[in-house]
């Protein structure tokens, strides 16, 4: 196989047992994104035979698809634009956000055609600036008391919860507080309050709320390398394991120039190895000279530019590795998640989100 994504299912139950022993508050799988390009199904299916009680995703398209696939449990889609099919959200049972007065307006005026009450999750800004309520609380306030839907959560998210020292995360839940007494104080109490993302469901207790929503966490990846520190800093077991079939091996003298525009050269007698993947798979361009992969018992470091199917290691003069071998481009023995990022310029979250769909995924 030229590439492939090994998933680690049992890794999945065993980051959310740990957030299960850390907290009383119910747990929101964050399957978005084809589950970080870990397969949403899949994933999803995991993730609730493992105790998460809810799962939660941005397009109402993947929530559509977990519907079709027979999972029951409560969804949350939260990124639903005026021209979504909320009709048929409501008909599927999945709850919606809502952000705005506008969102409110359409989702009532589908309720009210399918003939079925709409769960929503009523969304504000406590200092975020993406989404949510923001300038149009008071009129907002007036327009819910009288809209026939039934209110199920209140929700925020956090900026900074990675920074657990930072005063804005304090500053956010006070005006989470604040805007919660106002919906209170007419009449509306909603079952679910959820605030808290991963990082801050391991560093922050006080904002667990009825749930608390794992992203990042679930899959065994740390929130921030630099304020929180690793995976295994954190307890975390990684889920996403990368492998790629090396297409050919082999000896070069020194002083070849390798790749578009010779960026390097070997700075001796060597032996490369083209790896079968390349940035139509996902590799970042920008790691190009900077990450590289773990074949034949050692790390092999990338030479020259990563290309658009392929990019070429150093295996050194002494290696072991032949072609049709099968080098880790990340994971547990060489180059992490983590590292990648480095090498990138970037955070864990973009390397394993970005991972094409043409490589297939191989669940364990």
């Amino acid at each position: 196989m030229r590439a492939f994504v090994e998933v680690n299912l049992k890794a999945i139950a065993n980051n959310i047992a740990l957030v299960r022993s850390k907290t009383p508050s119910q747990i929101l799988a964050v399957v978005k994104a084809d589950a970080y390009g870990h397969g949403l199904v899949p994933v999803a299916k995991c993730a609730v035979d493992s105790g998460a009680n809810w799962l939660g995703v941005a397009l109402l398209e993947e929530a559509l698809t977990l519907r079709e696939s027979g999972i029951k449990a409560p969804i949350i889609s939260w990124l639903t634009p005026p021209s979504s099919d909320f009709k048929l959200a409501i008909q599927s049972n999945i709850d919606l956000s809502i952000p705005s007065l506008k969102h409110l307006e359409l989702i009532v005026a589908a309720s009210k055609a399918v003939g079925q009450r709409a769960r929503v999750h009523i969304e504000i800004d406590t200092g975020m600036t993406r989404g949510g309520l923001l300038g149009e609380w008071e009129e907002f306030l007036i327009a819910i008391k009288g809209a026939d839907v039934e209110v199920i959560g209140f929700w925020s998210h956090f900026a900074r919860a990675d920074e657990p020292g930072q005063i804005a995360n304090q500053n956010q839940l006070n005006e989470f507080e604040s805007k919660l007494a106002q919906l209170q104080e007419i009449g509306i109490n909603p079952k679910y309050i959820h605030f808290a993302n991963s990082a801050a469901t391991l560093t922050n207790p006080i904002s667990h709320k009825d749930i608390v929503r794992l992203g990042i966490s679930m899959y065994g990846l740390t929130p921030d390398i630099n304020t929180l520190g690793s995976s295994i800093d954190l307890d975390l077991e990684p889920v996403m394991t990368l492998k790629a079939e090396l297409q050919l091996v082999k000896r070069v003298p020194a002083g070849s120039a390798v790749g578009y525009g010779a960026t390097e050269k070997t700075a001796r007698d060597t032996k490369l190895a083209i790896v079968a993947m390349g940035y139509a798979d996902g590799i970042p361009r920008s790691t190009s000279n900077k990450a590289g992969v773990f074949v034949g018992g050692a790390k092999a470091p990338i030479i020259g530019r990563v290309s658009m199917d392929q990019f070429v290691v150093d295996l050194g003069p002494d290696s072991n590795a032949q072609t049709g071998d099968i080098a880790e481009v990340f994971g547990v023995f060489g180059y992490s998640v983590d590292d990648w990022a480095s090498a990138a310029g970037t955070i864990n979250y973009e390397i394993v989100t970005r991972i094409a769909a043409r490589v297939p995924r191989i669940y364990a």
